[in-house]
């Protein structure tokens, strides 16, 4: 193991520049000192000193599709020399058909008429669905929303994702969240399968509409005073957990019972991640809302959006002028999203991720069975997780995998006479998971030598 890396005298300018000139609001360093990167292709970006990382979680899942992706570059290249800007008040063939393309494989999967709105990113997406379900249910402002949740950082988003440091120094604006407990099966109670605790989380949140000393419902007018449970159908920033596949079918019902919108947030794991499109279609439920952002132009544009059913959204209830955003269904975004969707339809893009996935997930399997302080490990298509715990498998170790990234990012392992860094994202409830996102182009090869760079952390973790 090399000792901890100086920055270069080039670097060193530019942080201390940082230091002075940047906000830190947006900021998170990892390491100390942080790398500054310069160049990227594939799986893999480059620092200032050229040294070569491999990156498996490929900007929180926004580069689905490989960095410098050739194709989907050329599409943003084209349109940069044809229609390149265009205020969004007026039409232009990308959002038209970006939009039919959209509803017409949500009308085909969910049986379900609908139209799509943009937006520039993520959150600024969830700020729409929001309007869109406070104007459908005449104003309601109270959500659930899972623990563990994660919907972003606006004043609307973050009065619904689960972690108050989000919203401790803003207080409240508007909604408010009811947060329910997640089927996280590894850390929920013993003596039940994944299915029957799937079952059981529902069982509870369904007994809070028994009577209305409950909270939550009028059984006199048969009124809940809830719009809307917004799910992210695998928990991203709360550590890629994987419900039971009984899971949403039975809590739609529940919603469906009692006039309750379900809002699926397909920010992170949209655009076959799991290896389908929608994270939410492995488990046989209609979704009345689904936002979506990050993938959809492979990082290159900040396009986001949603897609509501029909009632919720013609322009009858939601009628020109009920949200806006500059720069939302700008053409360089859609032509990208276009491109996306044409080429993943040219070949089996699902069964290539899930190939992959489980190819991935053996091997997480195999370092599982010789690491003890791997406690869990998980995985649906691409969207993997690796939980690290203390040696009884269990109790979660956050300081193991914080000396892991720090370790990963000095670009000192060697694999067949490569140096190579290893780019890993933290995720959790306490901070102790490996939420992994490769590239969905991601090559067996390139899924060989993540492993063993894995391992050699795995081994520095063990032995320190």
């Amino acid at each position: 193991m090399s000792d901890i890396r100086i920055a270069t005298a080039e670097d060193q300018v530019l942080l201390d520049k940082e230091a002075k000139y940047c906000s830190y609001g947006d900021t998170v360093h990892y390491i100390d000192p942080p790398r500054i990167f310069s160049r990227c292709e594939g799986s893999y970006v480059w620092d200032t000193e050229d040294q070569a990382y491999l990156d498996l979680q490929m900007w929180y899942s926004a580069v689905n599709f490989g960095y410098a992706n050739p194709r989907l570059n050329n599409a943003l290249k084209q349109q940069i020399d044809t229609l390149p800007q265009i205020a969004s008040q007026y039409l232009h063939k990308g959002k038209i058909e970006l939009s039919e393309m959209i509803a017409v494989d949500a009308k085909k999967k969910f049986g379900l008429d609908g139209r799509v709105h943009f937006n520039v990113g993520g959150s600024q997406s969830i700020e729409d669905s929001l309007k869109v379900v406070r104007n459908a249910t005449n104003g309601k402002s109270l959500m659930f929303a899972f623990e563990g949740g994660y919907h972003g950082r606006t004043l609307g988003a973050s009065s619904i994702t689960s972690s108050y440091r989000y919203r401790r120094r803003y207080g409240h604006f508007g909604e408010r969240a009811n947060f329910i407990p997640f089927p996280y099966h590894f850390r929920g109670p013993k003596g039940m399968t994944k299915e029957e605790y799937g079952s059981h989380c529902v069982q509870q949140f369904a007994r809070l509409f028994e009577t209305e000393y409950n909270g939550v419902w009028d059984p006199k007018v048969g009124q809940s005073e809830y719009a809307a449970f917004y799910v992210e159908p695998i928990q991203g920033t709360g550590g890629y957990v994987i419900p039971p596949m009984n899971f949403y079918s039975e809590l739609k019902q529940v919603l469906d019972q009692h006039g309750i919108l379900m809002v699926v947030d397909e920010i992170q794991m949209g655009f076959w991640r799991t290896g389908k499109l929608w994270s939410i279609e492995h488990f046989d439920v209609k979704p009345d809302v689904i936002v979506f952002g990050k993938a959809l132009t492979n990082g290159l544009n900040p396009l986001g959006g949603i897609w509501a059913k029909e009632e919720l959204i013609n322009p009858k209830i939601f009628p020109p002028g009920s949200t806006h955003s500059t720069f939302a269904s700008n053409p360089l975004g859609t032509a990208v999203g276009l491109e996306m969707f044409k080429m993943t339809s040219e070949v089996d893009y699902g069964a290539m991720v899930m190939a992959k996935g489980k190819y991935f997930l053996a091997g997480l399997q195999e370092l599982q069975k010789r690491f003890p302080i791997i406690g869990d490990v998980d995985g649906l298509g691409l969207a993997l997780r690796c939980e690290i715990c203390g040696p009884d498998g269990f109790t979660p170790d956050k300081a193991t995998l914080d000396y892991m990234v720090e370790e990963g990012m000095k670009g000192d392992m060697v694999v067949d006479g490569q140096k190579l860094g290893l780019i890993l994202d933290v995720g959790g409830y306490y901070k102790n998971v490996i939420t992994l996102a490769p590239s969905l182009e991601i090559s067996y090869p390139e899924i060989d030598l993540g492993l063993k760079l894995l391992e050699q952390l795995l081994v520095r973790a063990t032995k320190r």
